[in-house]
């Protein structure tokens, strides 16, 4: 029989030891995902693992994390990977295509798992019209941001609930608003030799549909105490926001898993970060001024010619195919504007004047755009513990370190095949 799921917690759960088995049942759940789709990484299936298993506490959480599964192409297993979550999650909702109508309305107080097929043709450059299902899948991210619609024959504003978890494969990255509030999954086609297999409802569908109910059995009863969790988190901001139910249910499971999660979290966010930044312009151009100024030997300033000079020199970067003659001093201007950095005249020791840049106009755009990867003498250090219930205040300033063992760890966990 399947659990109930109408969203009651049981609020005198005891302690995070009595979850018994739940680090068992995740590795169960993992071994099981991964035999149906190769993920990117064992990172990556570690997340998918606990993006699952945070669907069934929903009502619990602050956030409701997005998984933005995309790939290059058609066939990196982005569409199987959805029909393994189906079978998976708590109350799934399977759609290619929607409208934001029908979203408002099959979200309530225990809201489904929304999962979306072929996203990209929902937000690609000829969906303007979806533009309300998109500020949805933005506003949902977060609890207590309901949608204002004029409804019903009286026409009266009414407040739709938005806070669900929601699951979007598609070629392409998805926009910048959702792949922000999403854990990113980056599929890539199998190569020879990655065996997977096959997905048949006859016997897929009844094993996943077990580990499902096992899962709401174990969690559903834990959702008073994951309410009162703050964990700590290897991230900050959004990110820990996003990542934050998944170490939960880490933390809830004991075992590897505390460490697996945030050492996945961790990895997973550099990744994105440097994703960004090689497909960002501006912090490309700001990483190859700071460049040109190093090979320069740091000067105070630059004529803005030998600048522009030095970066159309370099063959491996986009400017000499910046604009229709490459770049120049005004395109040059007006990608720095927003960093409030502009060139401005300067008498240089030929007693001639010229227009240049000034290194310290760069230093805090550098810091916040594109810091120096070198580590930190000392970083920061996390506990391999589970997370505490705090009330009334925030937990703590980490200490110990932070966890860096692989998924599974010595567990020997089954390998994504």
């Amino acid at each position: 029989m399947v659990p109930d799921q109408s969203g009651s917690a049981d609020h005198g759960s005891g302690p995070l030891e009595a979850a018994g088995d739940g680090a068992a049942l995740l590795d169960e759940l993992r071994a099981a995902i991964g035999q149906y789709v190769v993920l990117p990484s064992q990172e990556a299936l570690t997340a998918v693992t606990l993006w699952v298993a945070a669907s069934h506490i929903q009502p619990a959480l602050q956030h409701a994390p997005r998984l933005a599964v995309v790939g290059p192409t058609k066939g990196c297993g982005k569409s199987r990977l959805l029909d393994v979550l189906h079978e998976t999650v708590h109350q799934p909702m399977m759609t290619v295509n929607t409208s934001p109508a029908v979203v408002f309305r099959v979200i309530g107080k225990n809201p489904p798992t929304l999962l979306v097929d072929e996203a990209d043709t929902i937000f690609g450059p000829k969906a303007g019209e979806k533009e309300d299902l998109r500020g949805l899948l933005n506003a949902g991210h977060q609890r207590n941001r309901p949608a204002w619609r004029i409804s019903g024959p009286e026409h009266k504003p009414t407040a739709f609930p938005t806070f669900a978890m929601a699951a979007l494969a598609g070629i392409g990255d998805l926009p910048d608003t959702i792949m922000d509030r999403a854990v990113v999954i980056r599929m890539q086609k199998r190569k020879p030799g990655e065996r997977i297999v096959p997905f048949r409802s006859r016997y897929s569908v009844p094993e996943l549909n077990a580990l499902r109910d096992r899962l709401a059995a174990w969690l559903i009863p834990l959702r008073g105490t994951a309410a009162g969790l703050v964990p700590m988190m290897p991230v900050e901001d959004r990110a820990a926001d996003t990542w934050e139910p998944l170490v939960i249910v880490a933390d809830l499971a004991g075992g590897h898993w505390p460490a697996s999660a945030r050492a996945a979290c961790s990895a997973m966010a550099r990744n994105e970060v440097a994703q960004d930044e090689q497909t960002t312009l501006k912090t490309r151009l700001l990483r190859d001024i700071r460049s040109v100024f190093a090979q320069a030997g740091d000067p105070e300033t630059l004529r803005t010619h030998d600048l522009l000079a030095a970066l159309l020199q370099d063959a491996e970067a986009p400017w000499a195919e910046y604009g229709t003659k490459g770049l120049n001093a005004y395109h040059l201007a007006n990608l720095l504007r927003d960093f409030a950095i502009s060139p401005a005249n300067h008498r240089f020791e030929e007693a001639k004047q010229a227009k240049a840049y000034v290194r310290n106009q760069f230093l805090d755009a550098w810091a916040r755009y594109c810091p120096d990867s070198t580590p930190a003498t000392h970083p920061p250090r996390y506990e391999d513990a589970p997370a505490r219930v705090v009330r009334g205040r925030p937990p703590a300033p980490p200490s110990g370190t932070l966890p860096v063992a692989p998924p599974g760890g010595a567990t020997g966990l089954p390998r994504a095949r």
